[in-house]
Formats: C-alpha cells, structure tokens, sequence
C-alpha cells in the first residue's frame, strides 16, 4: 500500500509536520486527512474521539493558545482546509529540554499540510488569508474544567508573529503571562 502521508519531524520532539499526498487528475483530487493506521505513531492506542471545523473570517486573527491539562490533555491534528495560517504549538511539557520552546508551520489549503499536536503542547494559529478554514481531530473531548491557555502575546514565549495581531478575543487577550512558578504539564 502507498502511503498518502510523509511524516517530518521537527525541532520539537513529537510534534510531526504530515506532507498529506493528494492524488489528481484534470478532474480534481482525493486526498486522505487521517489514517488510524497509516498514522498509528502519532497517536498510539488513542482513537478520534471529537472533530472540530472553525472559521476565522478576517486576516491577522490569532486564536489561541490552547491545551487541556491531564488526564484530558489531548493529541490534536490540525489542518487548514481554506485560506492559510501561522500554526503554532509550544511545549509545555514539564522537564522536555524543549520546555516553551515554540514551532510554528504554515498550513494551506494550497500546500497540504498538517500539524500533529502531541499532548503537553499548547495551540494556536494567525490567519494569512482572509476566510481560514481549521478542521481539527482530537483524541480527547473537550473538558472546560481541564481547559487552560497561554497568553499569545507573553514576552516569555516571545512567539514571532508573522503579522500585526488585527483581533485576539477577549477570553484569549485576558489569559495572563507566565510566571516563573510554571513548571509545565506533567502527563
């Protein structure tokens, strides 16, 4: 069997870049968005078990940055079906060498390109393009109790934002700095 995705690695052990490998023709093309098998190693013994679709109508949005603490901390795989944008996922994971180290990757409707988000991460994007698109496959239901934040705009995280931030909501703008007590996520 052909596999319909390439799996990159990136400087943040665990978060993996997916090359999605659509196949076409002058009709259009079929692309694969998730394999259980195919993509076994990103999200070992955890099935789907929620799917959300956002939309983000105006450029420079930035949304986030999300995670669930234990024991609903999740896996994520993020893609951008419409428009393009600033992907986003820092590591939270308490005693990583990489401990709020961030990553970023550009993914497109255009470039077909995924985001696989280990559990311990936070998440966020800034949209490129107006009308952006996110469909996102997570191993855990959403649960507000566990549900926590960084502030997308902390000097310690010092995210490179690669457009003016044009609107943050207010539930994101009032998520507070970190201070020197975070010690990260232990999973």
């Amino acid at each position: 069997m052909n596999s319909r995705f390439d799996l990159c690695a990136t400087p943040l052990a665990g978060l993996t870049l997916i090359q999605r490998l659509p196949i076409g023709d002058a009709r259009g093309f079929l692309e694969r968005l998730y394999c259980a098998d195919e993509l076994a190693a990103i999200a070992p013994g955890k099935p789907i078990a929620q799917i959300n679709h956002t939309l983000t109508i105006k450029q420079g949005v930035v949304r986030g940055l999300h995670f669930q603490r234990p024991p609903h901390a999740e896996i994520k795989l993020v893609s951008c079906l419409r428009g393009a944008v600033f992907d986003v996922a820092v590591d939270l994971r308490a005693n990583s060498p990489t401990f709020l180290h961030w990553h970023a990757e550009v993914l497109s409707a255009q470039n077909h390109r995924s985001l696989a988000i280990p559990a311990g991460f936070a998440h966020g994007f800034q949209t490129l393009t107006e009308n952006c698109e996110m469909l996102y496959f997570h191993t855990a239901a959403y649960h507000p109790a566990a549900e926590e934040a960084l502030n997308a705009r902390d000097p310690r995280l010092a995210i490179r934002w690669p457009e003016a931030i044009s609107d943050l909501s207010p539930r994101d703008a009032a998520h507070p700095l970190l201070d020197a007590d975070f010690k990260g996520v232990t999973l």
